[in-house]
């Protein structure tokens, strides 16, 4: 089967971009990163795809109107015939359009357990410091379909890592990336092996 065309979109240092782009570098995914886009001026994500050869574009959200914005997101990666978008740690609300053009083709990982500390304002050290102030015994990250509604798409895969007493969101956070850097890549694997089928709110996965 030829590879996928993938997309992923970044707002940061793009530490999940990396696992995948390490992924794919030893073999272990039948995807072609075709380019990497961040809504942020200084994300070392960038730089990260640059090093490895992988286009690179910055669509600055903060210059660009929002209208403007979500049409020069779309055309990107149309234009590249990109088949997989991948969202790694990427902050911003992709449009209804988008979302319609790429139903079931948008992957984003969340670090929780969802439903659990999810949807809007969840993001970053607050997730962690939202599962430690409530005092849960497991926490762990979750890759999942986007639709319109943040952070409720049908589930690809999830993991739990235990929380110590003494854990603060920094130590969770530490954690649950690395469950994060197993999870994104594995599911991209599933996904460009056509392993995923979406069945109302379930996911099936084919061995």
């Amino acid at each position: 089967m030829p590879p996928i065309r993938i997309a992923v979109l970044i707002s940061g240092s793009g530490s999940n971009l990396q696992a995948i782009i390490d992924k794919m570098e030893n073999c272990e995914i039948n995807g072609e990163l075709v380019v990497v886009i961040s809504n942020k001026e200084h994300a070392y994500g960038l730089e990260r795809a640059r090093i490895h050869n992988i286009e690179s574009l910055l669509i600055d959200s903060k210059t660009v109107e929002h209208d403007e914005y979500n049409r020069l997101i779309l055309n990107a990666v149309t234009e590249r015939k990109v088949e997989l978008v991948v969202l790694a740690g990427y902050l911003k609300i992709l449009d209804k359009k988008f979302i319609e053009v790429y139903k079931d083709r948008i992957i984003n990982i969340h670090p929780s357990l969802i439903p659990s500390f999810c949807g809007k304002g969840f993001y970053g050290l607050k997730v962690h410091q939202s599962a430690v102030d409530y005092g849960v015994k497991l926490s762990g990250a979750t890759v999942h379909f986007v639709d319109e509604k943040e952070d409720n798409g049908p589930i690809i895969l999830q993991k739990s890592t235990a929380l110590d007493f003494d854990d603060t969101a920094e130590s969770l956070q530490r954690k649950i990336l690395d469950i994060e850097h197993e999870l994104l890549p594995e599911a991209i694997r599933l996904f460009c092996d056509r392993k995923l089928k979406v069945i109302g709110r379930k996911v099936s996965i084919s061995k």
